[in-house]
């Protein structure tokens, strides 16, 4: 903390100086427990310690000042707040209750309004907005809030929202003012505006939306209409150095020189190269004004410099580290040298509400610009349209990254179906496609492995990524976002040239602190759907969501507490009993007339399940052409077609099976919330069954007394907080009838043992998954009808074999003396 005048700089997560945080005597939590002598103490010295000053990095470290300057949400969310000592009588004077002590904050000292029944929201002194959902105004309130909050918890009553440095930076990004937030608030808000959440909104938005990076005539701008924030970034030698100086720049601004003026002072003096003055407090010739203004009124100007290319992205950086975060923008009406793609929405295309509301943030700030950014809406709600429809109206060359070819399959269908393209302006670039679109102007479709992979590429390949990487691309859509933090994902935005980005998910969350990376690699979060809302109104498939506990046999869980952590996991998903719920649920639901899919992330369990119920399944050794024939028998509704189809972890993003109505979770990636809910959204789509009262069912099967127990609680977390609920079914019985249960598979205890037995023999990972049979148990199973492919079989075997000798080429060259290695080396 940094002390100046009577005020304090704090973090707002902080806890406010007159809350009082009390728990349950038996938790012992350094954050959260003051009512002992050693917390108090140590909150004391913490208040003592306030004006001592944080010792700043070195300057050698700038790369990693400036990551930790902005992945790290405290560095923003910083406000004023007065020193004020925290006694302990304060704490003693608040009225003991039976309620209080399940919260960890108290709100009372907030004073109501004389009108607040009639409105909203509550605003709390920790950044925290609670909606009241059932108030009449909820509609408006919420719209305003998820523009300018994050959404915590969106329940059927009462929502919860949370002001983050992010999402003040997302809401002026799309047009909004201090002003207008702060008004706003207040208007909708039951209490008065607390006085350090009105400041820490003005100081996250002081310097937020002021600048812009503005991509024209394939030239880069810092433009912004504040000359005083053009030159403070300026005095930064870096972002000096960048700058580009043309001859002719014909109406230019010095700071404090009237334009005539300053034109004489620089005639004669530019050059056409960057770095042109070495003075950081010269700042003539780097400034052009906007000529479609009124002269007369300079404050309206817009004010610019431009920028090298190449030093893009050092810009962007330095600006952050001075806070003054740059917003891309595209002018893609005025870039003339850019050619423009023939392509419209179909006739028979229309667009929902909240697509068109999503789009407006993006096409919002007129004048034909678009912003880059990233929307949020749930899966079966129309993200592609959302991507075909940017691209309609931007008009440019468009490249689609996807996560998988089955994607790219259906990306490439949806723009013929929903848009005018024509077929020579589409092309596909997958291991099995690989052309490029005919005309100056096109769409391609890929993957982000095919584009970011950096290894050894075939000729044909590397040719065309060699012309990916050449093309000035009007549009980048990255479907699945979520997936770009991935270092290995993230070269992707650094070799192709796009003038603006989409990003589109239907789950922003990760479960390691890279999903902030995002609001540097691409744009701040535009626009975000309400899940329950868009069910209500039916645009999405209403869910039953079904918890099932399957307790263990006293085999395997004896085999369970003695085993490792990688061989428990298998034997928790290998349950008996967990294979007889599911076997039951997929004949029950199958007689209801419910087309099911069951995700299964261990292979071996996915095999065993599939082939011993004779159902087909696709998992990541199966061939693209396998995986079309399977989903096209599934979507079909003939004698013949597949009501149930196993699926391992490929199916969880971007396959689109608008059929599916009944899910069936048996294995999963430990507490991913985010595998969750991408599974949810398998069976949201609303399409095959619309029949009053109609829900889709999820079920998720937990081994009892295991770590899926753990895992499971973590991952509903993000659908809870959605608004779904979970039912819970404790015991088996609840679930299978007495007389039915021992006419399913593995009810004798012999089929128990010998399954137990084959486990017992396989080589598992840390995370479950076989690494090899022994004794050769495994190749007695019959034969899959699907899932298998002999040509990936010989590729895997071949890799394998390769690795094998790189790995004993490089322990034969441990072996050899060093004087060898220094002559060899020297020859």
């Amino acid at each position: 903390m940094s002390k100046k005048g009577n005020m304090l700089t704090s973090d707002l997560t902080a806890p406010a100086p007159k809350i009082t945080l009390r728990m349950p005597t038996k938790r012992s939590s350094p954050e959260d427990t003051y009512v002992n002598g050693n917390a108090i103490k140590k909150r004391k010295s913490d208040i003592a310690n306030q004006g001592q000053a944080i010792p700043a990095p070195e300057e050698g470290d700038e790369n990693a000042r400036i990551h930790e300057h902005y992945t790290d949400p405290s560095r923003f969310a910083k406000l004023r707040v007065e020193d004020e000592q925290i006694g302990i009588e304060s704490r003693e004077n608040i009225q003991k209750d039976t309620v209080t002590h399940l919260f960890s904050q108290d709100y009372t000292f907030l004073a109501q309004k004389p009108d607040h029944r009639t409105r909203p929201i509550w605003v709390c002194d920790d950044g925290r907005i609670i909606l009241e959902a059932f108030s009449p105004l909820a509609t408006q309130a919420q719209d305003f809030l998820i523009t300018i909050a994050e959404p915590v918890s969106r329940p059927a009553r009462v929502h919860e929202f949370k002001l983050t440095a992010y999402s003040l930076y997302a809401a002026v990004s799309v047009g909004m003012e201090t002003h207008t937030i702060l008004d706003v608030l207040e208007r909708f808000s039951k209490v008065k505006l607390p006085e350090r959440v009105r400041n820490f909104i003005k100081e996250c938005t002081m310097a937020y939306g002021k600048v812009k990076l503005v991509l024209k005539d394939n030239r880069y701008f810092i433009e912004s209409t504040y000359p005083e924030v053009l030159k403070r970034l300026l005095s930064n030698l870096d972002i000096a150095k960048a700058r580009v100086v043309r001859e002719d720049d014909n109406a230019i601004l010095s700071f404090g020189s009237k334009p005539k003026e300053l034109a004489e002072q620089v005639n004669g003096k530019t050059n056409g190269t960057s770095g042109g003055n070495d003075n950081p407090d010269n700042f003539g010739a780097v400034i052009t004004l906007d000529e479609d203004e009124d002269i007369d009124d300079e404050s309206e100007f817009v004010h610019s410099f431009e920028i090298e290319k190449s030093q893009v992205e050092e810009v962007k950086k330095h600006c952050i580290g001075m806070d003054y975060p740059l917003m891309e923008e595209y002018d893609f009406r005025h870039d003339a040298l850019t050619p423009n793609l023939d392509i419209d929405l179909s006739p028979k295309t229309t667009i929902r509400d909240y697509q068109e509301k999503s789009l407006s943030k993006m096409f919002g700030g007129g004048g034909g610009r678009a912003r880059s950014g990233i929307i949020v809406l749930p899966t079966g709600a129309g993200k592609t349209l959302v991507g075909i429809t940017a691209a309609c109206t931007v008009k440019k060359s468009t490249l689609v990254l996807c996560t998988n070819a089955l994607s790219v399959e259906q990306w490439a269908r949806e723009f013929r179906n929903w848009s005018t393209v024509k077929e020579g302006q589409i092309a596909k670039f997958t291991a099995d496609d690989k052309k490029k679109f005919v005309g100056d102007a096109g769409i391609v479709v890929s993957t982000y492995t095919m584009i970011s992979h950096s290894g050894k590429r075939s000729w044909e390949t590397a040719r065309m990524i060699e012309w990916i990487n050449t093309v000035e691309w009007g549009l980048l859509i990255l479907d699945e976002v979520h997936v770009v933090p991935a270092n290995v994902f993230r070269r992707v935005l650094t070799t192709v040239s796009a003038h603006t980005k989409l990003g589109l998910t239907a789950t922003l969350v990760r479960e390691d602190d890279k999903i902030e990376d995002l609001n540097f690699l691409i744009g701040p979060k535009l626009y975000e759907a309400n899940w329950m809302d868009l069910a209500q109104r039916g645009h999405i498939a209403k869910v039953e969501a079904t918890e099932i506990w399957c307790g263990m046999t006293s085999d395997f869980y004896q085999e369970y507490l003695e085993s490792r952590p990688g061989k428990r996991r298998l034997l928790s998903v290998m349950n008996p009993s967990k294979f007889q719920a599911c076997e039951y649920l997929i004949k029950q639901r199958e007689a209801a007339g419910d087309k099911i899919i069951v995700f299964s992330d261990n292979v071996f369990a996915l095999d065993y399940y599939a082939k011993k119920m004779g159902k087909p399944f696709i998992y990541g050794g199966t061939a693209h052409s396998e995986r079309q024939v399977v989903l096209a028998r599934f979507r079909g509704d003939t004698p013949q077609s597949y009501q149930t189809v196993f699926l391992s972890k490929v199916g969880d993003t971007s396959l689109d099976l608008p059929e599916a109505t009944c899910l069936i979770q048996i294995s999963s990636q430990f507490g991913s919330r985010r595998q969750e809910a991408q599974r949810m959204g398998r069976i949201l789509r609303a399409k095959r069954r619309n029949e009053e009262g109609f829900r889709s069912r999820f079920y998720t099967l937990v081994s009892r007394d295991t770590d899926e127990v753990q895992f499971s609680a973590k991952r509903k977390r993000f659908l809870i907080d959605q608004g779904y609920e979970y039912k819970v079914v404790a015991n088996l019985e609840q679930l299978i009838p007495p007389e039915e249960r021992g006419k399913l598979h593995l009810s004798s205890r012999r089929e128990q043992v010998e399954l137990l037995e084959q486990i017992r023999s396989l080589s598992v990972d840390a995370s479950g998954d076989t690494m090899g049979e022994e004794d050769g148990s495994a190749s007695d199973l019959p034969r899959p009808r699907f899932g298998g492919s002999k040509a990936k079989k010989l590729e895997e075997a071949a890799r394998r074999a390769e690795r094998q000798r790189k790995e004993e080429a490089k322990a034969k060259e441990k072996t050899k003396h060093s004087l060898f290695k220094s002559w060899r080396a020297g020859k």
